[in-house]
């Protein structure tokens, strides 16, 4: 027997996703109903809100979707190519909104500082990046700079390129960052090889480096904290 749906147009005012943002405002909405706005229609066999549905509880939740690329997005039935890129632009945006937010918080104190900055840049990436963040004197951060992007493997750091940016920025201190994709917060060798080398320029050109922060989807790692600095 052919499967049917009580299709999103016949739904009371109350119920449709856009109707009822208006009415109730955003809060009132689940993230299947927010995921099917974006979506716009669903099939002749399932409503957008299903569908959402559907995508959401496969993939486990907001996060985890963010993950996904176009082509896998594509991969359920019913989601196209329009629909893949217009979520991954809308969950694109989420996360630059969540950086612009954490950059209001300039001044590092801690190293949880340095995760609410950073985890909404590469917490949740597929792959591993190495950045830098660039400090005066009262420990703000007057820039951050991606060093290097490479695979789940690791990444290759240019030490020289660091130090040519902390001069041109005038900066009297730095951060490094990095990501861990497996979640791990364990360092490599490497990890602590790149670090005590970068260090040990550090000190001979007068530019501290104050810590190495990994940083995973959720939690971190701090070379000070742990007392390997």
């Amino acid at each position: 027997m052919e499967q049917s749906h009580f299709a999103i147009k016949n739904w009371s005012d109350d119920d449709k996703p856009r109707e009822k943002l208006m009415l109730k405002g955003k809060e009132a909405l689940s993230d299947a109903e927010l995921l099917a706005i974006l979506i716009g229609s669903g099939s002749r066999n399932e409503s957008a809100v299903a569908l959402s549905q559907r995508i959401l509880a496969s993939v486990g939740g907001l996060n985890s979707l963010a993950k996904l690329s176009i082509a896998q997005l594509m991969k359920f039935k019913g989601i196209g190519e329009a629909k893949a890129v217009t979520i991954v632009a809308s969950l694109e945006l989420c996360a630059r909104r969540r950086s612009e937010k954490a950059v209001e918080m300039t001044k590092i104190t801690s190293s949880k500082k340095v995760f609410d900055l950073m985890q909404p840049i590469i917490g949740d990436l597929s792959h591993e990046e190495f950045w830098v963040l660039f400090l005066n004197n009262s420990n703000n951060v007057i820039s951050k700079a991606q060093l290097s992007k490479g695979g789940i493997g690791g990444t290759t750091v240019d030490v020289r390129l660091i130090f040519k940016l902390a001069f041109e920025k005038y900066a009297t201190a730095l951060i490094l960052c990095h990501n861990h994709p497996s979640g791990s917060l364990i360092p490599s060798d490497a990890d602590k090889q790149i670090t005590r080398k970068i260090r040990e320029a550090g000190s001979k050109l007068d530019v501290k480096v104050l810590d190495h922060v990994i940083i995973t989807e959720s939690k971190y790692y701090s070379f000070v904290d742990e007392g390997i600095f």
